[in-house]
C-alpha cells in the first residue's frame, strides 16, 4: 500500500513543495524515514506513531517506509509530522486518497495528537498557490497567517483527529467540517499609521539633527548621530519609524515572510504592517546579527528589512561585527554558506547609528574631555572607513541649551507634520521610479544617478570642487548627489541646485572632523 502527500518547507527564504511518500508493506514491523534529513526531522517517526495511537487508530504490524523528496535538499528544522501521519493513514485506507488532490499539509504533532504551529507558513502557502494547489491544511494557530494569500483555501486544524475528519468528509456532502480562514487585509493597513506616544514634538532643540533625520527618512538614507551623552540621540532615533512612509502591501509581504521564516510572528498576527525597528545591544554576536546557526535563520539585519536598524553606542560594537554590515549595506542581502547549502536573506534597511565622539563622550570640549589622542583614535577606529563611506549622513548632536530645555515645546513640529513633507517627497520618488525596481533615492546606483539627478553646469562645478576639497571616494560622491536629490524633492524642485548640494555636503563634514583630525 502506497500513498503520496504534498507538504512544504523553506530553504533560506525560498519555499519548496515536498513529496512525503509512504509505503506500508509486509516485513519487520517498524518505521523508517529516508530522504537526506537531519536528526531532528528523523524524530518525527516516534511522534507520529504515538499520536496515531492516541487518536484511536491501531497501526498495523507492518514495515512503514517514509521518503521525503526531493532528496537533494537537506531537510532540517521542518515539521513533517502531520503529512507523514496522513500519508500512513492514507496508505492504510483510513483516509481516501482523492481527498489529497491539490492539497498540501504542514504541521507538527504532539504525542496527544495536537497539531502545533510551525514557522514558514506564509511562503509555503504562496508557493502552493503558484504551483496550482487549491487547499492548504495547516495548524490552526497558523491559519490566519496563511489566509493572507488570496486565491487558495487555508484550513486550520487543531488535532490529528480533526484533520482525519476533515479529509474523510467527501466534497458535496453537506457543509464542510472546517471553515477556511479569512483575513481582511485592507483593514489591517487602515489601522493607525503610528502607535505609541513617542513623537518629535517631545524633543526640544536639535533643529539641525531633526532636519538631517527628515532628509534621511525622505530618501531612506543611512545616518549617524554623533554627540555627547544626554544630547538626545537615542530619543531622535526611536522616533524615526513614526515619520517613515507606511509599508506598502508588497513590502509588508516581504517583511512578514522573513518573520514567518524566523518563527517570530506573534500569535494571531497575520502581517507586519509597520516598518520594523530593531535595536540590538552592542554585545550581539556576529551570527545573531547576520543570521545563521545550525538551522539557519534570518538575523537582526534581515529582521530590520524595509525598516530601521538602530545601533546605539555604535563604537562599542566589535569592529568585526560592524564590518559584517558592509556587504548588506551595498547589496541589500545577506548570503550565508553552510554545509547544507547557501542561504540568502534580504537586508534592505535604513541604518541609524548613534555614538559618543570619544570614550568619555565630551570631545572636542577640552574642558571636559579626559581622553588622550590615542584613546580617541582607538575608540573611533571601531567604526571603519568602509562603514563610514556607506553612511550618507553624519550629523553632530550638540548639547541642548538650558533655555531650550525649559521651553514648553509648543513650537516643536510633530511627527505627523514632518511625515506629511516626507510623504510628498516620497510621492515624487514613486513617480520618478515608476516601472523600475527602485523605491527611494538611496536605492540609486551610479547609472541611475546620471539619469535622475539633473543639474546645471554650476552645480557640476561645485560637485567637482567638493570632490577634491573633501577627498571623497567615488561611492561618497554619488551619495552626496543622491542626498542632494532627496533635499531637492523635499523642496519640490525638479532640478538640483547649489543650495541642495551645499546642504548635502554639510552632512559629510562631521566624519572629517572626528575621524581625520584626532584631538588637534
Amino acid at each position: 500500500m502506497y500513498s503520496t502527500v504534498t507538504s512544504g518547507a523553506v530553504h533560506g527564504m525560498e519555499s519548496y513543495l515536498m513529496q512525503v511518500e509512504v509505503d506500508v508493506s509486509d516485513g519487520l514491523p517498524g518505521m523508517f524515514m529516508v530522504g537526506f534529513m537531519s536528526a531532528d526531522v528523523k524524530e518525527a517517526s516516534e511522534r507520529v506513531r504515538v499520536s496515531i495511537r492516541n487518536a484511536g487508530i491501531r497501526l498495523l504490524p507492518k514495515k512503514i517506509t517514509v521518503n521525503l523528496s526531493p532528496a537533494s535538499i537537506r531537510k532540517q528544522g521542518i515539521a513533517v509530522d502531520l503529512p507523514v501521519a496522513v500519508g500512513i493513514l492514507t496508505a492504510m485506507e483510513e483516509i481516501p486518497a482523492a481527498a489529497l488532490h491539490k492539497t498540501i499539509i504542514v504541521g507538527e504533532l504532539g504525542l496527544n495528537g495536537e497539531v502545533k504551529p510551525v514557522r514558514g507558513i506564509l511562503p509555503i502557502v504562496r508557493k502552493a498557490l503558484q504551483e496550482g494547489y487549491a487547499t492548504c491544511i495547516v495548524p490552526k494557530e497558523n491559519a490566519q497567517e496563511g489566509a493572507v494569500i488570496r486565491g487558495i483555501k487555508t484550513i486550520g486544524v487543531s488535532t490529528l483527529t480533526e484533520t482525519i475528519e476533515y479529509l474523510r468528509s467527501a466534497p458535496g456532502e453537506g457543509a464542510p467540517t472546517i471553515t477556511p480562514a479569512v483575513v481582511d487585509i485592507k483593514s489591517l493597513f487602515q489601522k493607525g499609521v503610528t502607535e505609541g506616544d513617542e513623537d518629535f514634538s517631545d524633543i526640544n532643540g536639535q533643529s539641525a539633527v531633526k532636519r538631517a533625520v527628515e532628509v534621511a527618512a525622505a530618501g531612506f538614507h543611512h545616518i549617524l548621530l554623533v554627540g555627547p551623552p544626554g544630547s538626545g540621540k537615542s530619543m531622535v532615533a526611536k522616533r524615526i519609524p513614526g515619520i517613515l512612509p507606511p509599508l506598502a502591501e508588497e513590502e509588508s509581504m516581504e517583511v512578514s515572510t522573513i518573520y514567518s521564516v524566523a518563527g517570530l510572528l506573534k500569535p494571531g498576527q497575520t502581517l507586519i504592517t509597520k516598518r520594523p525597528f530593531l535595536s540590538p545591544h552592542h554585545t550581539i554576536t556576529q551570527s545573531a546579527l547576520a543570521g545563521g546557526g545550525n538551522t539557519p535563520r534570518p538575523g537582526v539585519i534581515s529582521l530590520a528589512h524595509r525598516g530601521v536598524l538602530f545601533l546605539d553606542e555604535l563604537a562599542e560594537f566589535r569592529r568585526g561585527t560592524l564590518d559584517l554590515l558592509r556587504q548588506p549595506l551595498e547589496d541589500h542581502a545577506v548570503h550565508i554558506a553552510r554545509h547544507g547549502g547557501t542561504y540568502s536573506y534580504p537586508a534592505d534597511f535604513m541604518l541609524v547609528g548613534a555614538m559618543n565622539p570619544c570614550p568619555c563622550g565630551y570631545f572636542p570640549d577640552l574642558n571636559k574631555c579626559r581622553c588622550s589622542e590615542k584613546d580617541i583614535k582607538r575608540y573611533l577606529g571601531h567604526v571603519s572607513g568602509p562603514i563610514l563611506d556607506r553612511i550618507d549622513i553624519c550629523i553632530e548632536a550638540p548639547r541642548v541649551a538650558v533655555e531650550e530645555l525649559d521651553s514648553s515645546g509648543a513650537a516643536n513640529e510633530s511627527s505627523e507634520t514632518i511625515r506629511k513633507r516626507i510623504l510628498q517627497a516620497r510621492e515624487i520618488q514613486r513617480r520618478r521610479f515608476q516601472g523600475t525596481s527602485l523605491r527611494f533615492n538611496a536605492d540609486m546606483g551610479p547609472t541611475h544617478v546620471k539619469k535622475y539627478c539633473r543639474m546645471g553646469q554650476k552645480e557640476k562645478l561645485l560637485l567637482q570642487r567638493l570632490f577634491h576639497t573633501m577627498d571623497l571616494s567615488a561611492r561618497a560622491y554619488h551619495r552626496v548627489v543622491k542626498l542632494s536629490r532627496t533635499i531637492a524633492d523635499l523642496d519640490g524642485s525638479e532640478t538640483i541646485n547649489e543650495a541642495h548640494i551645499t546642504e548635502a555636503a554639510c552632512y559629510r563634514m562631521t566624519d572629517m572632523k572626528y575621524w581625520n583630525n584626532g584631538k588637534d
